[in-house]
Order: C-alpha cells, then structure tokens, then sequence
C-alpha cells in the first residue's frame, strides 16, 4: 500500500466526496429549470451545460484533494491511465439528464470511491428532491442521516425495468402492474436501498458511472446489483466500463430476476 493510500481511510473519503456532492448538486441547481444548452452525444443521448460545469469542477476539486486516484466519469473523455490506479473516483455529473432537462426532480449527483473494482465509498446527492444516500463499506447506507434497508418481502411485489423482463416473472413474482419509468438509474437502485421498490431490471449498456455510487448504498442496505450469472459487478477495472443485462433486488425475488436476464432474449 502507498504512503498516500494510508493517508486516505474510508472516512476522510467518504466525507470529501460528501461535501462535493453537495456543491455539486448546488452549481447544478443553478441550471435547473432555467433552460441550460444542450447539445447530443452520438446523436442520441442529451448532455447540457450543466452536466459540464458540475463534471469540471467534480474533477478539479476530487483530483487536487487525491491526485493518486483514477478518474472515470461519463462526460470525461476516458484515458486507460485509470486502470493503473488503486482507487478511482467513479462520477456521474447529473444521472438523470433527460429528467433535469424536463424540470422533472428524479436525478442526482452519484461519486464512488472504487477499489480493486468494488465501491469503497458512494453519495447521491439529489437535490431536487432534498435527498442525500451516502453509504461506506460495512458502514450501512442512510438517507439524510437516518439508516435504511431495502424492504422485507410483501404480498404485493413492485419491480421496475423494461416491461418485457417484468412480464416474464413467474405470476407469484410478477407485480399487478409496471413501475412507472424512472429516468436515473442511480435513483431507480437507490429507492430499492430506502424500500420504496422491491426489484428493478437494468436494460444492456449501463455504465460504471450510473451504478458505483448506486450499487454500494443498495449492498449496504441489504440487496444487491447482480449479472446474468448472479456476479456483483466491478467498476473502474476493464477498458470498456458497459454492461450487460442486470437485475437488482434482494432475497427469492432477485434469484427470479436472475433467471430472467440468464433466460433467452425476447
């Protein structure tokens, strides 16, 4: 381990990119609703100047406190430096872009600390919604300071995702009907962790950027993000940080959802 390292423990980590994320989600704010430009990636996915503007000063701010961390974040251009860091800040600016551009309230700020592929340290600041999950390994997940956990199994089941993996649910797991779309996936996860879904179903060509932060506040409260083969996945570890077909749960439910993504397409 470095000398650096040693100067970093979980704590001091999860504080700095705490206290980030709550600037962030401010300087994102201050776009909200007021029109930002916009211009298309790939022609197909939005990015706004906001989404820069929270993204510049992320960087600037997380590198210059812990200039031995990778960086990888969804509107950086990714450089295979990262894959020769220990530990690698895991950024999403604005996940949810879609919505904050509709004034719609579902995104937030998502930062992970990641290490040997897996999340030490993850916020979601989502100030629209007044919101903050903060999670760090083995120290639980909370929501504005009060702890949470995902839900224990009811009568009635609410599983989010494509409505196609939805329907192939066996009937006993199947919900009496869709969740309504929820344009962050970092939320979509975050609100299995404080039990306000049961399950959701993560469509092929996610990102680590979408999922770091996410994924450790679900772990720490009692589920998890699992692949077609029931793996955990690992961030900021491979060249091309994509994914494929995922589900998101806990206990009988997520071995069903499990089955699903690992069945034939269609």
């Amino acid at each position: 381990m470095r000398v650096a390292d040693l100067a970093h423990g979980l704590d001091e980590d999860l504080e700095l990119i705490r206290v980030a994320a709550e600037e962030a989600g401010r300087i994102a704010m201050g776009y909200f609703g007021r029109d930002p430009e916009v211009w298309m990636k790939a022609g197909v996915s939005p990015v706004s100047e906001a989404d820069y503007a929270v993204d510049a000063f992320l960087k600037g701010t997380l590198r210059a406190a812990r200039p031995d961390y990778g960086w990888l974040s969804e509107e950086t251009v990714d450089t295979p430096e990262r894959l020769s860091a220990r530990r690698t800040f895991v950024v999403d600016p604005i996940d949810g872009t879609r919505a904050f551009l509709d004034r719609r309230d579902l995104w937030c700020v998502s930062i992970a600390v990641v290490e040997d592929g897996r999340p030490l340290a993850g916020v979601l600041d989502c100030p629209a919604r007044s919101e903050v999950f903060v999670a760090g390994v083995g120290r639980g997940a909370s929501l504005n300071g009060a702890p949470i956990s995902v839900r224990a199994a009811g009568d009635t089941l609410s599983v989010a995702g494509p409505d196609k993996l939805v329907a192939r649910l066996p009937a006993e797991y199947r919900p009496p009907r869709p969740h309504a779309y929820v344009p962050s996936l970092a939320y979509r996860v975050a609100m299995l962790a404080k039990g306000a879904i049961d399950g959701t179903f993560v469509k092929a060509n996610s990102h680590d950027w979408d999922l770091a932060a996410a994924d450790l506040i679900l772990v720490e409260a009692g589920g998890k993000v699992v692949d077609a083969r029931g793996r955990v996945l690992r961030y900021a570890a491979d060249a091309d940080p994509s994914h494929g077909l995922l589900a998101a749960g806990s206990g009988p439910l997520l071995a069903e959802m499990v089955k699903v993504i690992a069945g034939p397409p269609g």
